[in-house]
């Protein structure tokens, strides 16, 4: 009786002779060497029995981990300083807005996205003066200080998003 199996590699139905059982030989498809499994063997393979004890720990721990989640998911308390809205004075000249947009810019490339989605409420308001101002720090060669180390790929995204904000 032959041995039939599939090459790991390609696939290929291969069969081959009851002495090459549990030796390596090349798949006649793709030539790669692989291992011919030995049919001859009735050996039962041999588990280890499961520690209840673990498998019980291991269903506790599941559960407190899903009950904490949940607990941090429901919770309504919200700290007295955060609680109200977000209000910083007016913005009335454009080197303010100039620097809200940069602190913007910057809230994003650190990946700060609440305190950056509170800044760009400040921002959208001003719309064609904020557009203005985009341009001028895309169109730049020199990009402000504390945007010099964000990739000019990404800035010009986190631009284009603020852009898409204002409308």
């Amino acid at each position: 009786m032959a041995i039939v199996f599939h090459c790991d590699y390609c696939g290929k139905k291969i069969e081959a002779q009851d002495s090459a059982g549990g030796k390596w030989g090349n798949c006649p498809a793709c030539h790669n060497r692989l291992y011919v499994p030995d049919m001859t063997i009735d050996e039962d393979l041999k588990l280890a029995p499961i520690d209840e004890t673990d498998e019980e720990r291991r269903k506790r721990l599941l559960a407190e981990t899903y009950k904490i989640t949940q607990d941090i998911l429901r919770e309504k308390d919200v700290p007295n300083d955060l609680a109200g809205p977000v209000t910083s004075p007016p913005l009335r000249s454009d080197e303010q807005l100039t620097e809200t947009i940069v602190a913007y810019l910057r809230q994003m490339a650190d990946g700060e996205l609440d305190r950056a989605g509170e800044t760009a409420t400040l921002i959208v308001p001003f719309g064609r003066r904020a557009t203005e101002i985009l341009d001028r720090i895309a169109l730049s060669d020199m990009p402000e200080p504390e945007l010099a180390d964000v990739p000019p790929q990404v800035l010009s995204g986190l631009i284009r998003n603020l852009r898409a904000q204002i409308g």
